[in-house]
């Protein structure tokens, strides 16, 4: 397939610039595939959706403020460092900008010294193998020195910092929410509970395979960037117990979708297991774990418009993108939702 295959005009103020608030007050598109059909709900009507039984999985990663802006230490030149990915201890794999200024050997200073940077080795489209030095709690350091990663297209700034985390947030690793998660309240999660639906966690931490471009013109040939995740005996238990008894897995987000898909078997079975994952999800792909999907709107020749259209079907998939831009959704991070039955 062709990149371009996965193209669809967006007017740039259908772009979401701020969270709705509430949360669960945001739009809903749910999409039935048995019977190709649309509705057009408010996200708290996602419950009614929902069945007894059924696992509803979310990614509970937690995003750091992972973008640090510093100078280097010899001669003042700025530099952005994107921290992707924890290698081991304090070594990671970072984005770095301007890619010209970190070759390896060079120092950076970040936070008037709070944290340090030296570069240990340089790869293809500015990515970096770094080692950070600093004095005390790594993620204190980084509260104080470090931005949340919005993406480039929102140009508001962020009065809240919660307001890109998910409420269910618990361990820290993403250099970018998981934002089909962004919508649900406490009092929301507690309901579907109540009527008897399992939320199952899972982790996957979100780094520069969810959002790197595409940058080839053929699908098959582009690669995806390595994740970790973990799926603990206790989930894989939990999900086996459910998909006995009759009841959905129901995917919060992409990233739970590429987590399950990693270590469900083709019997549908769930293993636990961590590790990291390059799974790459396009038309054509044989699904073993998701029944629905909870998701947001994505960009245009994504992998995770790949993603939601190897699921959904290509290319309806796009005619109800078209959909939701007539009936002006708001689109990508803190934009409206779809649910995908």
């Amino acid at each position: 397939m062709n990149t371009s295959d996965f193209d669809y005009e967006l007017p740039l103020e259908l772009i979401a610039q701020t969270p709705a608030e509430p949360r669960d007050s945001s739009r809903l598109l749910v999409y039935h595939r048995d019977t190709d059909t649309i509705e057009h709900r408010i996200f708290r009507d996602v419950i009614e959706y929902l069945r007894p039984g059924d696992a509803l999985i979310v990614n509970e990663t937690r995003v750091l403020p992972v973008r640090i802006q510093g100078v280097k230490e010899d001669t003042g030149g700025r530099l952005e460092l994107l921290l992707l990915r924890r290698i081991e201890g304090d070594v990671w794999e970072a984005l770095a900008g301007p890619a010209k200024r970190a070759r390896p050997g060079t120092e950076f200073v970040f936070g008037n010294g709070l944290l340090r940077a030296r570069i240990l080795s340089a790869a293809d489209e500015g990515i970096r193998t770094v080692e950070l030095r600093y004095e005390g709690v790594f993620e204190e350091v980084l509260e104080a020195v470090g931005t949340m990663p919005l993406p480039p297209y929102i140009h508001e700034k962020l009065k809240d910092r919660n307001r890109y985390q998910t409420v269910y947030a618990h361990h820290n690793g993403s250099a970018a929410a998981p934002t089909a998660g962004l919508h649900f309240t406490p009092e929301l999660l507690e309901k579907i509970r109540g009527k008897g639906i399992t939320v199952v966690p899972v982790t996957l931490h979100v780094g520069l395979g969810t959002f790197r471009p595409v940058k080839v013109d053929t699908v098959e040939n582009h690669v995806m960037h390595r994740e970790w995740y973990e799926v603990t005996q206790e989930a894989a238990e939990a999900l086996n117990g459910i998909r006995r008894q009759g009841g959905r897995w129901v995917c919060v987000g992409t990233t739970s979708v590429r987590t399950l898909e990693t270590v469900t078997d083709a019997d549908g079975v769930c293993h636990p297991g961590s590790g990291e994952t390059g799974i790459f999800i396009y038309p054509g792909y044989e699904f073993h774990a998701p029944d629905a999907l909870i998701t947001n709107f994505h960009l245009p020749q994504s992998t995770l418009l790949m993603m939601i259209s190897a699921f959904a079907g290509y290319p309806r998939m796009l005619e109800v993108y078209r959909t939701a831009v007539q009936e002006r959704y708001r689109f990508f991070s803190f934009g409206d939702a779809m649910l995908i039955l």
